[in-house]
C-alpha cells in the first residue's frame, strides 16, 4: 500500500522501481544490523541466501513483501 501511495503522489513508478532494484542488488551486509533490528529494514540487512528453516520462519515477521513482488506490482502500474 505504501508503494501504491508513493506512485499516486509522485506519478513516477519507474523511480521507485529503480530504487528498489538498487537496494535488492546490493550484496554488502550492513555492519550495524543485528537480529533485533533486522525486521525494520526494507531488505534483508544480512544478505544471507542460505534458506535455512530458521530464516524462513523469521521471514514471517518481515514488515515488507519480497522485493521482487513489490517491483512486479509497480511494473503493472506503468
Amino acid at each position: 500500500m505504501a508503494d501504491a501511495g508513493s506512485v499516486s503522489i509522485t506519478r513516477q513508478p519507474q523511480g521507485l522501481i529503480s530504487a528498489l532494484k538498487k537496494i535488492s542488488e546490493d550484496h554488502e551486509p550492513l555492519e550495524a544490523a543485528n537480529k533485533a533490528t533486522a525486521h525494520l529494514y526494507i531488505a534483508n540487512p544480512f544478505k544471507d541466501k542460505s534458506g535455512r528453516a530458521v530464516e524462513r520462519f523469521a521471514s514471517l515477521f518481515n514488515t515488507h513483501p519480497p522485493m521482487a513482488e513489490r517491483i512486479a506490482t509497480l511494473q503493472k502500474m506503468m
